[in-house]
């Protein structure tokens, strides 16, 4: 098999019918002599799964893999990826945003390059500014408490090889974070910078971004709790410090502070401290209790494929 085209599908019928005909077009364009194109239907409410089987039954070059439920988006890609058999993968949204035809950009560019992996990059972030705005403060914090250094604006359409994708699909992470597996899982990497479309408002509003950052930041560093460490060391230091304050105030000067307000403050922050750095360290104690779990990605309803993806 030359080339896997993998997409995922959610809430894409308006989509899915240009997507099948431009990527097929691309493929063939390609030059692959045998191609497929893998559809995972990420339990979709939609009619999404009767369109892409409806397509399937015309199209033999289309794998259709159903899942039981919605699982999230990088679990679907990473679902894909397992399943598609091409020397190379190119993995694409399919609501339009990224243009199919990359796909020959991107070829071009690995072929000039060596590279095992193309991607897409923005040069600037698509969206009104409250989305531009969040994005770079998420990839700013991620930058400041991650041990990994991760491109920024990176899109989700990108050309691979078949050992990156073997090496990348043998991660087992239950809390699956794409950007960062794609960046540890190393190879040599070249973005090429595109243009993004816009079908809208982002799915990803402000709450779902905190909760990636979390994931992000407690799945690939340790400086969060390294940074607990620290604090109560200085928390203890300062502690120290005003006691023997106190103390020498007491007995060297006969003063005896009342401070009520400044004790009701202290308890308060340092309640608040204590409350911050246990939630903390329950995260990552939520993530080490899923992970020991060993529960697969996704679960797989069926996988709908016929033919041996040969160009007729």
């Amino acid at each position: 098999m030359d080339l896997s085209i993998v997409t995922t599908l959610y809430r894409s019928a308006p989509y899915i019918r240009e997507f099948h005909r431009r990527a097929s077009e691309a493929a063939r364009k390609y030059g692959a002599t045998e191609y497929e194109l893998v559809f995972v239907n990420d339990g979709s409410p939609d009619d999404s799964l009767e369109l892409a089987l409806e397509l399937h039954r015309q199209d033999p070059h289309l794998v259709v893999v159903d899942l039981s439920r919605n699982f999230g988006h990088h679990k679907a890609i990473m679902t894909g990826l397992m399943q598609a058999r091409g020397q190379r993968v190119f993995l694409i949204d399919c609501d339009l945003e990224e243009a199919p035809e990359l796909l020959e950009t991107f070829s071009t560019e690995m072929q000039r390059t060596g590279a095992d992996v193309v991607f897409g990059q923005q040069a600037r972030r698509k969206g009104q500014w409250f989305e531009r705005i969040s994005g770079d403060i998420f990839y700013r914090l991620l930058d400041c408490l991650s041990t990994e250094r991760m491109p920024r604006n990176v899109v989700t359409a990108r050309l691979m090889t078949r050992r990156y994708v073997q090496n990348l699909t043998e991660h087992r992470d239950r809390e699956v974070f794409l950007l960062g597996l794609w960046t540890i899982t190393g190879y040599k990497q070249v973005p090429v910078t595109i243009v993004k479309g816009s079908k809208g408002e982002t799915s990803y509003s402000l709450g779902r971004k905190i909760s990636v950052l979390v994931n992000a930041v407690t799945s690939f560093s340790n400086r969060p709790l390294v940074f607990i460490f620290y604090l109560g060391m200085l928390i203890s230091s300062l502690s120290l410090g005003g006691a023997a304050y106190l103390v020498i105030r007491r007995l060297f000067f006969g003063d005896y502070l009342v401070g009520w307000p400044s004790l009701i403050v202290s308890i308060w922050l340092l309640g608040g401290f204590t409350i911050l750095c246990v939630g903390i360290i329950g995260v990552y104690v939520a993530k080490i209790f899923m992970e020991v779990k060993q529960r697969p990605y996704t679960v797989v309803r069926a996988v709908h494929q016929s033919g041996d993806g040969k160009v007729s």
